[in-house]
């Protein structure tokens, strides 16, 4: 059996990558282990499937701060619009929602897998479903085709390696992918786990005081050891019985393990600021105003509303105020010192949840290995890269996804032009 394209993953890169060299007249063949092709896009963006964003390129960079600046030859090829314009080429009605995220009117991510699926049929491409490669050939210093597990060869001109990182593995992604391209001269950089939940054993914690306890537009910072943001993200969070989570926390958390390794701490400290909007200063003023009106007022009261009210009393405890204390009595020191906890309350971090927790894979083939205009290897012919293989993470809101697609678009036309 000979085709022009292997592909071998069917997730958001590999159904692109496949896509695009069937539309060039290549005689495609699509590898899946599993048995249903596109299952990361069918349960993205909530089972909504949040296809790409339509920040600017800039912003989009922004947003994928791991190696994003690669894809700036990509975009000039093809970009998020033309990402919009393929789906409503294939019947896909898109909408635009908060900061940007693109969603099939349908809601449904179904709905785009089935679309993909359509236009993989007909272009003719053949399918192998629950199909598991076992190696990339490489024979003469040229990509020359696949094994099977069953032991059977199949050759091609071009193989496009799609399979995913190591992160959500019941979707397939398992890893597969990082010893084929090691064995044709790639370096694999340091896998991690990113857009994952932050773990931490503070005793508010391991007791679960705050735990399920929601707090919105939040900004959460990541300290460096001497106490300066890495990173700040303003978004909202969640408490939970083993740390934080939600989406400021998942933003966060690739700079936790980062710092961890390049400090070689076993924890770091974030920092909480509750009320974003307003200066320390500013909030201590309002508070001392709103006690000198009622001084016999219980401070619980008194403070009623500022704060998620469990978040409150946690925060009146930390500052070693009690709720049931008339106002009027609290001295100026802890007044202060609750403003400031409102303001940057610091507790310590030790890591994440695992790769297979998270999101997404941080790390992965190198992208100084990678021709950035066509996502072809640059030591071995015949051999391409698309979607989290690659060494580039971004934060979830479509960011990967267009990653994704982008790569894969490259990957499938110029594996095409091989022969």
């Amino acid at each position: 059996m000979k085709f022009d394209v292997i592909v071998v993953g069917g997730g958001p890169s590999g159904l692109m990558a496949a896509i695009a060299a069937g539309e060039k007249g290549a005689k495609v063949l699509l590898i899946d282990k599993g048995d249903k092709l596109g299952r990361k896009l069918a349960i993205s963006g909530g089972g909504r499937c949040n296809v790409t964003n339509r920040l600017p390129i800039e912003e989009i960079i922004k947003h994928i701060p791991g190696n994003g600046k690669f894809l700036y030859s990509a975009f000039s090829i093809f970009n998020n619009e033309d990402i919009i314009a393929f789906f409503e080429g294939l019947g896909i009605s898109l909408k635009e929602e908060d900061h940007g995220r693109m969603f099939p009117v349908s809601n449904k991510a179904q709905s785009v897998v089935d679309a993909l699926l359509m236009q993989l049929e007909k272009l003719q491409v053949t399918i192998f479903k629950n199909c598991a490669v076992a190696d990339v050939l490489y024979e003469n210093g040229h990509t020359s085709g696949v094994r099977l597990r069953d032991g059977q060869k199949i050759s091609a001109n071009a193989v496009v390696i799609a399979v995913g990182g190591k992160s959500v593995p019941h979707t397939g992604s398992t890893g597969d992918g990082y010893a084929w391209a090691e064995k044709a001269g790639h370096t694999i950089t340091d896998l991690f786990p990113t857009e994952v939940p932050i773990a931490s054993n503070e005793p508010f914690i391991v007791n679960k005081t705050l735990q399920g306890l929601s707090l919105r537009d939040i900004k959460l910072s990541v300290l460096n050891p001497k106490g300066k943001p890495i990173i700040t993200h303003q978004m909202d969070m969640i408490f939970t019985h083993f740390g934080i989570s939600g989406p400021a926390v998942l933003r966060c958390s690739q700079f936790v393990v980062k710092a961890m390794k390049k400090w070689k701490l076993t924890d770091v400290t974030v920092s909480l600021d509750a009320l974003p909007e307003q200066t320390e200063e500013k909030l201590f003023q309002d508070i001392t105003k709103l006690i000198k009106m009622e001084p016999k007022k219980i401070i619980k009261n008194t403070l009623k509303g500022l704060l998620p009210e469990r978040y409150l009393l946690f925060l009146l405890e930390q500052s070693e105020i009690d709720p049931a204390e008339q106002s009027g009595g609290i001295s100026h020191e802890k007044i202060r010192l609750l403003s400031r906890n409102c303001k940057q309350f610091q507790f310590t971090v030790n890591g994440t949840l695992s790769i297979e927790k998270a999101f997404v894979t941080g790390g992965g083939v190198s992208v100084k290995e990678v021709d950035p205009k066509t996502m072809g290897s640059k030591l071995m012919p015949g051999l391409y890269f698309c979607g989290e293989i690659l060494d580039i993470h971004g934060y979830t809101g479509g960011y990967n996804i267009t990653s994704a697609l982008v790569t894969g678009r490259l990957a499938g036309t110029n594996a095409s032009h091989q022969s």
